[in-house]
């Protein structure tokens, strides 16, 4: 299936879901899952075979460092992708060794750059042939590696501060910034080619756009051996839920389609762990009200009059509601209005039509 032409970026952001829904028509036409009891591969050190395409990058614009991961490999998320806000991001592949993400983030803690990070683990590792690497610090320094001993087609592409990107071949550290894609067990360079392709025109979060890249490269070949699982892990320092690092943190551990599953799972993400876009809030009108009222009532959540009023009561109410419903970080724009003063309610067309589709479909007890 061709790649859509998509960005991430779009206002109202409402019309992001249609961004993710086009995503996940693209993945579902990537190739087959070929999924069977396979047994684990592993070199002379026992270490997995994770046979995997990734992307990790930089936006050193908003400081915000992540890992968007597809593997015939189940629950990728707990070996391939590590990031730690204000530090970096490393995906770690091929015979996996997990010292890579775990040190690798250690070193730069510390004031290692990403290429010097990279090298000193190369340096530690008994079996650096058989691993792939690619690594970005917060300053926006790329490295990546991948070692001869892993298996055809293997490489990568690491971007470049000029623009455009630079082949990673077998046998040698290519360094650059922005951003890093690798792949082994892959039908062809083009899934590498693919992903960065689509992240350096892509526009919009990071995640948006390691997402866009990591779909591009499915469809583009994507792994020979299949699909299995997928992850999408983006920090910022304190940007997350309750002051954590993680923005995004999604994993799909074992599913025929895992990147249209990762697609649908970052709509529910954008949806529950990101704040409402002013754009996209609409007053809550008699109309919206009632309707609002009757779903309440329905739900055995209220048992007041259903009359369209917006007053005091019904923007509690409205706060209590979306609270019940999970959309704990949207709810400031509803209490902060002033009715008193003459403000008007608005709630967000993206929780409004959330809430429609739980009750029209029956989604609740």
């Amino acid at each position: 299936m061709p790649t859509p032409t998509v960005t991430a970026q779009q206002t109202p952001r409402a019309l992001r879901f249609v961004f993710f829904a086009l995503l996940a028509a693209a993945a579902s036409g990537c190739a087959a899952s070929g999924r069977g009891a396979e047994a684990v591969a592993t070199n002379a050190a026992g270490d997995p075979l994770v046979s995997t395409f990734s992307i990790a990058a930089v936006d050193p614009a908003t400081g915000e460092m992540g890992v968007a991961v597809q593997s015939k490999f189940p629950n990728v998320r707990s070996v391939v992708p590590w990031a730690e806000g204000g530090v970096g991001a490393v995906a770690t592949q091929s015979f996996a060794r997990l010292d890579y993400g775990r040190k690798g983030l250690e070193l730069m803690r510390l004031g290692a750059t990403a290429p010097e990070a990279l090298a000193i683990l190369l340096r530690e590792d008994p079996a650096p042939e058989s691993r792939q690497v690619g690594i970005v610090d917060a300053q926006g320094n790329a490295a990546s590696w991948t070692g001869a001993q892993a298996f055809e087609w293997r490489g990568g592409l690491v971007g470049q501060s000029g623009g455009g990107a630079a082949p990673a071949g077998p046998g040698v550290v290519v360094t650059g910034a922005g951003y890093t894609a690798q792949g082994n067990i892959l039908v062809s360079e083009a899934t590498v080619r693919a992903m960065a392709d689509t992240f350096e025109s892509a526009e919009g979060t990071l995640a948006g756009r390691l997402l866009a890249a990591l779909v591009a490269g499915g469809a583009a070949g994507g792994d020979k051996r299949g699909e299995q699982s997928a992850a999408l892990l983006v920090v910022r320092p304190g940007a997350g839920y309750d002051g954590d690092d993680r923005t995004v943190d999604i994993s799909v551990y074992d599913h025929p389609t895992p990147l249209a599953e990762l697609a649908r799972l970052y709509a529910l993400n954008d949806l529950y762990f990101t704040d409402s876009d002013p754009a996209d809030m609409v007053p809550v009108t008699p109309e919206i009200a009632r309707e609002l009222q009757t779903i309440w009532a329905a739900r055995g959540f209220y048992d007041g009059p259903v009359d369209g009023e917006v007053d005091a009561q019904f923007q509690q109410l409205l706060a209590d509601y979306m609270g019940w419903e999970n959309y704990d970080l949207r709810i400031d724009e509803v209490t902060s209005v002033d009715l008193a003063a003459g403000e008007t309610l608005r709630i967000d067309r993206e929780v409004l039509r959330d809430i429609r589709e739980v009750f029209s479909e029956g989604r609740y007890r």
